[in-house]
């Protein structure tokens, strides 16, 4: 991203703090694999269970009163030990001569009045502070420890000479814990400091300030002072106290924590430092107290380049607020941070101002703000985030007359759009704009700087971006996460975009041609949304798995589906749909083919099978067989009227005549012949079917000619249906003349069956074979019948 135009050097302060901070953070990072926390404990002693192997061992705020060697002896790999916050009052550093590795030892708040010395020289981090030592408790071996860098104590008294044996190191950090320290009313105690970049003292937070001590350091870069308590009478003595601490060039840094102080007595302090070489001035926990009146202050030439104060809690009700306000507006120093403060406002400065970068963080300012404020000509940052503005049309106006403004965070407001017609106006200078945490709908898009190259929108109530909205063609950054958008913004009125966060919306069907609308995109957020897992998002997936790794930020793990249910927690790189289900164009054309396919197959098989010819003869059958059910009993009882009924062909029928018939009629068998037995009136199939009902046997006699005849067909077809229906052996085959298999229509697949699976008698042509073909026809009627005739005789 752009970087932020914030100070030259943000906090030299947090500079200072780094260097301590990182050797500590070395000594845990090393540790963390086998790092043991016993704090809170209740301890009264070191436990003996502890893993060989530990590194990093935490013990503070426990009830321990002495160490012993055996404590320490077998942690022979110990790096980090915390003791703070327990009860010990004598400590033998020989306790950690088993320990070489020792860098980090914790020791303060404890009741520590005395130490025995002993040449360890791997101490890296040494914290003493905040004991009961009446006097600076240095070693002669504290000589040899050519690491440190942080050195923590507490004394009552200070001698000059006191750290000499540690004169020659070059510390980063001195910790002194003053909060005891006691000294006669015009006694002067002096204490000199050889190397230490930073300093840090302590002293007594309900006191007020009366130390008289001349601390003077060489080459002093950072200075931290901790409780100090002011009053118009004793303001004097402090400012005596800064003036050693502060005389060397080097001090660039210089931070009070709880300060409590009248507001004459803090603008004496800042005329102290003003001329001096500090640069950096923090100042946090303010307290006010007395009265706030005007004071006069002179704003000679200073060093000064950046004034931080955070917290500020004031005690005096009734005061000027021009007289608090004038102060600071009118500093001439380039960066003026006044954060988490009751200011409801600051007045804009009488004169063409050196500020450059200004942070009002957390106080209660209005829209009101800088209205028509021409002066800050060269202010290039401001940071108004976590106040009461309301209307983003008022801003934009606040910034017209700032012609160098670049940086601007409005964020956690309660800024809308919307509510006035005209457009807005903003000096055109700003390129990076945070309006983060408002209550912005989507009609802050037609509100906004023309040249934004940066433009944070996160946390507000934006549903969409307008399709005609102000092209900002330089925007290069833009995060809308943590609202209501339901579609990823092309690059069409933003060509430039090359960033976008868009994550926790509600993004459910991203457009698939957004990659390439947006050619110069190199990070893009937009996971953490409901995605439907559909065909509209297949072609999306697609892009993203084409596009690099380190430009889709969180992929594939922050990108999973919502819906449907079947899916849902599925990571999108995994979810598949098949073309077919996709593509509706492919779906029709394959169900068409499909219904087209089987309705060719069925009635391909219905011509090949005559399969309306067999439902038409199933019907016709079934009728039939319904009226039958209709005949009363003594009808039915007539039904077994014939032997036999013959089926074939007219072109056989001299066979039939001359030979067949005369033979069974010569065995007193009767036959059933349709010329001379169906009924007038009735159908073919009627007649075909009570025939073959009211005979026991059907004959049929199968030729060439036969299969030729449908009539012959429909016969076949009845009697065969009729022999399943009975469960009888009812069929007769006769073969008078042989017929080739490949003669018979395929739609005649019951001839064929029961020709190669039923046994048939063949007419022989000889007549000296002629009377085993009878023999098996009077075989075939071995039972003894008894027929009812028609006019209910019965005959055997």
């Amino acid at each position: 991203m752009t970087k932020d135009k914030e100070p030259i050097v943000k906090s030299f302060h947090f500079v200072c703090l780094m260097i301590i901070i990182v050797g500590t953070r070395i000594q845990f990072s090393d540790g963390s694999e086998f790092a043991v926390d016993k704090s809170k404990r209740g301890l009264i002693h070191v436990p003996k269970d502890l893993p060989l192997k530990t590194k990093v061992l935490d013990m503070s705020q426990n009830y321990i009163a002495e160490l012993q060697v055996s404590d320490m002896s077998f942690l022979s790999e110990l790096k980090v030990l915390r003791l703070s916050h327990n009860r010990i009052q004598l400590l033998d550093l020989s306790v950690f001569k088993f320990n070489q590795d020792l860098e980090y030892l914790d020791l303060s708040h404890n009741q520590l009045q005395k130490i025995s010395c002993y040449p360890i020289v791997s101490f890296r981090h040494l914290d003493l502070s905040f004991n009961d030592f009446k006097a600076l408790p240095i070693c002669k071996e504290f000589g040899n420890l050519s690491q440190l860098n942080f050195l923590g104590l507490s004394a009552m008294k200070l001698q000059k000479l006191d750290l000499l044996p540690v004169a020659h190191l070059h510390l980063s950090y001195i910790l002194l814990d003053l909060r005891n320290y006691y000294i006669k009313e015009n006694e002067t105690e002096s204490l000199q400091i050889l190397n230490a970049n930073t300093l840090h003292l302590v002293f007594h937070p309900t006191s007020l300030f009366s130390i008289q001590v001349n601390i003077s350091v060489n080459t002093l870069g950072c200075l931290q002072l901790t409780n100090i308590k002011l009053n118009d009478d004793n303001c004097q003595v402090f400012i005596k106290f800064l003036s050693e601490l502060t005389r060397g060039p080097t001090l660039l840094n210089f931070t009070l924590n709880h300060i409590e102080t009248t507001w004459k007595c803090l603008v004496r302090v800042f005329q102290f430092l003003w001329p001096k070489p500090v640069e950096y001035l923090n100042i946090y926990n303010l307290t006010i107290i007395e009265s706030i009146c005007e004071e006069d202050f002179t704003y000679s030439k200073t060093t000064l380049k950046a004034l931080k104060i955070e917290h500020i809690t004031n005690q005096v009700f009734l005061f000027s607020q021009t007289a608090l306000y004038t102060v600071f507006s009118e500093m001439n120093i380039m960066m003026l941070t006044i954060s988490d403060t009751p200011f409801i406002h600051m007045l804009c400065p009488h004169a063409p101002s050196t500020f450059k970068f200004l942070n009002f963080t957390q106080n209660v300012f209005t829209d009101s703000i800088f209205e028509k404020c021409s002066t800050l000509v060269k202010l290039e940052t401001l940071v108004l985030q976590k106040n009461g503005l309301k209307d983003l049309f008022k801003v934009g106006l606040m910034t017209k007359d700032m012609p160098s403004l670049e940086i601007l965070d409005v964020s956690w407001n309660s800024l809308e759009s919307g509510r006035h017609k005209e457009n807005c106006t903003w000096v055109e200078s700003i390129v990076v704009l945070n309006l983060s945490s408002n209550m912005l709908t989507d009609s802050v898009f037609r509100c906004l700087p023309p040249r934004i190259k940066v433009l944070d929108l996160h946390s507000n109530k934006i549903k969409s971006i307008p399709k005609q909205v102000v092209k900002l063609e330089a925007l290069q950054e833009l995060n809308v996460a943590f609202n209501s958008l339901t579609d990823l913004p092309g690059c069409g009125s933003f060509s430039s975009l090359s960033v976008l966060i868009i994550d926790h919306n509600s993004v459910s069907h991203p457009s698939a041609d957004f990659f390439q609308s947006c050619q110069k995109m190199r990070s893009i957020k937009a996971g953490d949304n409901p995605f439907q897992c559909t065909c509209e998002l297949r072609e999306f997936v697609k892009n993203i798995d084409q596009v690099s790794s380190e430009v889709v930020e969180g992929w594939p793990d922050s990108y999973k589906c919502d819906y449907p249910e079947s899916y849902r927690g599925t990571l999108l790189k995994d979810f598949q749909m098949s073309e077919l289900s996709c593509n509706i164009t492919l779906l029709i054309v394959t169900i068409v083919a499909t219904m087209l396919v089987l309705a060719v197959t069925v009635t391909s098989l219905c011509i090949y099978l005559d399969l309306p010819w067999y439902l038409r003869m199933v019907c016709q059958w079934t009728q039939t067989r319904r009226r039958a059910r209709n005949i009363p009993l003594e009808e039915l009882q007539r039904n077994l009227q014939f032997h036999a009924f013959i089926s074939y062909s007219e072109h056989d029928s001299a066979w039939v005549k001359n030979e067949l018939v005369p033979y069974l009629e010569k065995e007193d068998i009767q036959i059933c012949l349709h010329e001379r037995n169906f009924v007038p009136g009735k159908s073919i199939v009627e007649n075909i079917i009570n025939c073959i009902e009211k005979s026991y046997k059907s004959i049929f006699v199968l030729s060439p000619n036969f299969v030729q005849s449908e009539w012959c067909h429909y016969e076949l077809y009845f009697a065969h249906h009729n022999l399943f229906h009975e469960g009888s052996n009812n069929l007769i085959l006769i073969l008078l003349e042989p017929i080739p298999q490949n003669s018979i229509p395929n739609k005649y697949h019951k001839l064929k069956a029961l020709m190669t699976q039923r046994t048939y008698l063949q007419w022989p042509k000889e007549k000296s074979k002629r009377g085993l073909f009878w023999a098996n026809i009077r075989a075939a009627f071995n039972m003894k019948l008894t027929l009812v005739t028609e006019n209910n005789d019965v005959k055997s």
